[in-house]
């Protein structure tokens, strides 16, 4: 580990607590959702806790972390999103999996600059056959040895309109064929994620088709889909039926409610109680993991509680 990235990680390490997690942890449980009761396996990120500062992708939950597995865990969560391997082993104390694995760039971010060295966390650029290649064998063998099923797979932003959608589909195949073997060897699957395009950089994969080509001419059973209903939403809206037609070629599913990315109840447009009632209908063996904020005003634990119980179809 390098110096810097050492020092990061130590100043980050006094992480702040979760003050409504522990206030709202028995009533929540007591209440009317069952744990482990449903067809689906439920999972979360940090983000449905509330947003805290100190507590991001690359950087240790600490105490925060336990708050949350403590919570979740008697509600029938299974899997946290987004947990760095130093942690996993709070995650298993609680009865939790990693459910999808993003590996952390090789030097830590800086707050405004790049994530990572060029390419990092962009498939769809010839530049990713370099670190982010590198950085990818290493997760499938992280993620493999621990038990872990999925890993985050980014085709990236189009910051210059030189790269064509078609090229980048094109790169983004090369890529995914250059490590598919090892992840099919490690029984771990790489999940390309959909985002949207509204208000911000270009995605390349910001719509289903573009995604659904680049996965089927990888043909591997362990290059798949991340399917963000939110991102979906945005994007190409008619979500129940591109799940239906595409059930096979999705691996992860993430929620978040729309407008806003907040809960899933009656104050957004998204039934979800049907969405999840039609993937359990498909016999969908994966995680569908809540990675939203909650509305300002409204307790993460009660919010949090009430999507679980939405989604125990």
């Amino acid at each position: 580990m390098s110096s810097n990235r050492r020092q990061f990680l130590t100043a980050m390490t006094a992480v702040a607590t979760l003050p409504s997690a522990r206030r709202h942890q028995k009533s929540a449980a007591q209440g009317s959702v069952m744990p482990n009761a449903g067809r689906l396996k439920q999972g979360v990120t940090r983000m449905p806790f509330g947003r805290n500062p100190t507590w991001t992708y690359w950087t240790p939950g600490g105490q925060a972390l336990e708050d949350a597995c403590r919570s979740v865990a008697p509600l029938g969560v299974k899997g946290f999103d987004f947990i760095l391997p130093a942690e996993w082993p709070v995650l298993r104390k609680h009865g939790l999996v990693c459910s999808l694995y993003r590996p952390p760039p090789p030097t830590l971010p800086v707050p405004g600059g790049p994530i990572g060295p060029p390419g990092w966390e962009q498939a769809g650029k010839k530049e990713a056959m370099g670190a982010y290649l590198t950085g990818m064998h290493d997760a499938i063998d992280v993620a493999a040895a621990a038990g872990v099923p999925n890993i985050l797979l980014l085709a990236g932003a189009v910051r210059s309109s030189t790269l064509s959608n078609e090229q980048g589909a094109d790169n983004t195949v090369d890529f995914c064929n250059a490590v598919k073997a090892h992840a099919e060897s490690r029984g771990v699957t790489l999940c390309l994620q959909l985002l949207n395009s509204r208000g911000g950089e270009r995605q390349l994969f910001d719509h289903m088709p573009w995604g659904v080509d680049v996965v089927k001419r990888v043909n591997s059973p362990r290059v798949k889909i991340l399917y963000d209903i939110y991102h979906a939403q945005l994007m190409d809206g008619y979500i129940v039926q591109t799940i239906r037609d595409h059930i096979q070629l999705i691996a992860h599913f993430k929620t978040g409610g729309v407008p806003g990315r907040h809960e899933l109840n009656e104050t957004q447009e998204l039934n979800y109680r049907f969405i999840a009632t039609a993937i359990a209908d498909l016999n969908y063996p994966g995680f569908v993991s809540h990675d939203w904020t909650p509305s300002p005003g409204k307790d993460p634990m009660a919010n949090l509680a009430e999507t679980i119980r939405i989604m125990q179809v």
